[in-house]
């Protein structure tokens, strides 16, 4: 009889101890998801924040405090890295258009990932990535691929209809189709 109630105290004890096991293992990882959630958070405000401040004509926000030293930027051309060749891409949006609106449509993410739908407008009035000025309005929107490092930005890669924006900044007549998705509140 001593030997059976020894069975049952030993299996109790593991039974509490397989208990106790399995909540610390689940608060683990349910802290593991909410400072998942919260760098999450942050690396969109972060983003969301820088690109705001240099379209607005800060360019300076483009440093080493937001981007990673080697920051890739995927171009049908080929990649571009640094943070110099960063901020020299993106400031042909900066001399080649005036009355600059822009804004993030959606934008949400998972792990180091970001992904943002964007709409980008602008009146032509200077040199674009080599195309001379026209006068014409742009308005163009696409898809973002953002990965992040350590709260930093460390790779962009975007996706737009690159026959829109030509036909937009080329051609002055006619109608032009322009992406006017909005999201599911």
């Amino acid at each position: 009889m001593d030997h059976l109630k020894t069975n049952i105290m030993k299996k109790a004890l593991l039974l509490l101890f397989l208990i106790f096991i399995t909540g610390c293992i689940n608060q683990t990882n349910t802290k593991k998801e909410n400072d998942s959630s919260i760098q999450l958070e942050k690396d969109l405000e972060m983003y969301q924040n820088v690109w705001n401040s240099f379209l607005a004509g800060d360019t300076s926000v483009v440093n080493d405090k937001n981007f990673t030293e080697d920051i890739v930027i995927v171009t049908s051309e080929g990649d571009l890295v640094g943070i110099e060749a960063c901020k020299d891409y993106y400031t042909n949006y900066l001399t080649g258009f005036t009355e600059i609106e822009w804004n993030i449509v959606d934008a949400f993410g998972q792990g180091n990932k970001l992904i943002k739908h964007w709409n980008f407008k602008g009146k032509h009035t200077g040199d674009f990535f080599g195309i001379p000025a026209t006068g014409n309005s742009l308005n163009l929107s696409g898809t973002t691929i953002v990965t992040m490092r350590d709260g930093r930005i460390a790779k962009e890669h975007d996706f737009f209809d690159m026959k829109s924006m030509l036909d937009q900044l080329l051609n002055s007549e006619g109608d032009l189709t322009v992406d006017e998705y909005q999201p599911i509140n």
